[in-house]
Order: C-alpha cells, then structure tokens, then sequence
C-alpha cells in the first residue's frame, strides 16, 4: 500500500487525461457527459477527470447527483493500486463570445498548473437557436446565438490545442440544418454551417498530429431545444430521435475518425440531396411551408 505522500508525488507526476464538455447539464450535452462517465469507468486504466460546463448552477447540481448515483451503481472496488476512479469536475460559466473563451482559458490554465492534463476529448456542444423570421426574432438573442456558437467554440478549440496529443478527439455539435440555408431558421443555420465547414477544415489541418476532428450534424432530436428555440411557443421538437442513440453512434464513428456524423438514415439522405438542391429554392421552400413559432 503506498502512503499518502507518495500517493500525492504519484499524482502530480502523471498526466491527468480530461474530457471536456460544454452545454453539459442539458440536451445532448447532458447525454454526454452520462455515456462519456460510464466509458471512463470502464477504463480505468490512467487518471481521468470529466469537467462538465455549463451555465446553469442548479442543472449542473443536478447532473451532479444523478452522475454520483450512477457511479454507486457502476463501480466495483478492484483492489489494485493501479486502478484509477474518474473524478467529476463542474463549472457554472457563460461561456458567450470572447469574455467567455477567456473564462474557460482562466481555467484551463489554472488546472493546468495544478496538474500535467491532456485533452482527450473535447465535446463542443453549448449552444442554442431560435425560431422564427430573423425580422421578428430579438437581435440581441441572434446576436448572443452567433457569439456562443460561432465565437466561443472557435475560442474554446483553439485554447485546448495546446493540450491535445495524438489520438485526442474534438467533436463539435453542429446541425443538419448547416447543409442548407432555412427560412425561418436562419442564423441558427448559418452559425451551424460555420460550425461544420470549421471542423472539416480543422481535421485536416490537425490529421498529421493525429488528433480526430468530427462534426455532428443531428436532425430533430427529443431535447428541450424547441421550447428554448421558440421561447415556450412550442413545448417539443417535432418528430425528436432518441438522443442516447445520436450520442451513442456520434461517440462510436468519432472514435473511428469520421468527419461528419450523421445517424438517422433520413438526415443522410438530406445532407446527400442537399448538394443538388438549389439554396434559395430551399430557403423560400421552408420560409413559407415550415413555420417556426416563436412567442414574443
């Protein structure tokens, strides 16, 4: 049995390998965060810690308890020295635009100097959108959306690089609605195209360190993005797919290296159409045949 000090010395000697996720306490990001604990339990094998953002406090205490009840139901004491248990680390930050990548930077940088990490994965997911006609939608919220899409996963990314090493992965949540301009839907769209066009470019830039880049680009799923999109206007996502199964496919095919994600045979074909499909006839299309309430 080693003693606490040498324990302590063992612990700052080793590299801590960290999984990031953002927007981690609802959505798909808490989806995550559930199967990315489960998958670190499994692997036991070096020190892990997975740091959950996001900036709601009371969702993240939340997320808290059901993770440590789930960790009660999972583990099982081994009884070797060399077994390590993934410890859970939360943040409550706004994480919006440029004063928030400096925040998320702050603690990077002051973790860093507490331990050796390395970024094994980064999940990119905080995000939202909006519904309805940018004319009608309030500028300021437009505005915060391409500031939390755009700039703060751009900002986030570029600060992790450093932290990255061969095999690490970022998977950065776009949208199937980046394939295509959308009526209705506008800047969420746009934002999401940047998103993807993004990840595309950073994997190749980033493949001869071997570091994995993979744009998920998800169709209608059962979260709380509709109520939040339409301010209440519209309580579900229409026709929602399961999000354990769109996080389950995303986490298998990122491990794999795929660049662009999609599960749903019906988002395939989308994406696949869209090449053909002229953008302003879609964007008129959905502009006039697929409203999006939004209570004002």
């Amino acid at each position: 049995m080693e003693n606490k000090k040498t324990k302590e010395s063992h612990s700052k000697e080793s590299i801590t390998n960290i999984t990031i996720v953002t927007g981690a306490s609802s959505g798909l990001g808490k989806e995550f965060a559930r199967q990315l604990f489960v998958s670190m339990h499994k692997d036991c094998s070096s020190m892990q810690e997975l740091w959950l953002l996001s900036r709601s406090k009371t969702n993240l205490e939340q997320l808290k308890q059901e993770l440590l009840d789930l960790q009660q139901k999972i583990y099982s004491p081994s009884g070797t020295e060399q077994t390590f248990l993934p410890s859970i680390k939360f943040f409550s930050e706004d994480l919006s635009g440029t004063a928030g990548v400096e925040s998320f930077k702050n603690i990077l940088l002051q973790e860093s100097q507490k331990q050796k990490i390395t970024v094994k994965t980064l999940i990119n997911n905080a995000g939202f959108g909006t519904y309805g006609t940018f004319e009608q939608t309030p500028l300021n919220k437009e505005l915060n959306m391409i500031e939390l899409n755009c700039i703060s996963l751009t900002g986030i990314t570029g600060i992790c690089l450093p932290f990255l090493k061969e095999k690490s992965r970022i998977i950065n949540v776009s949208s199937l609605a980046a394939f295509m301009p959308l009526g209705n839907f506008a800047v969420y769209a746009a934002t999401k195209a940047y998103v993807l066009s993004f990840s595309v470019a950073l994997a190749a830039e980033l493949s001869p360190r071997k570091i994995y880049v993979s744009a998920l680009c998800p169709g209608s799923v059962s979260t709380n993005f509709a109520n939040i999109a339409s301010n209440g206007a519209r309580k579900e996502v229409l026709h929602g797919k399961d999000p354990v199964k769109v996080v389950s496919h995303c986490l298998k095919k990122s491990e794999k290296n795929k660049k662009i994600i999609l599960w749903w045979p019906k988002w395939k074909i989308t994406a696949f159409l869209s090449h053909f499909v002229p953008r302003y006839f879609v964007a008129k299309a959905t502009f006039l045949f697929n409203k999006r309430p939004y209570k004002q």
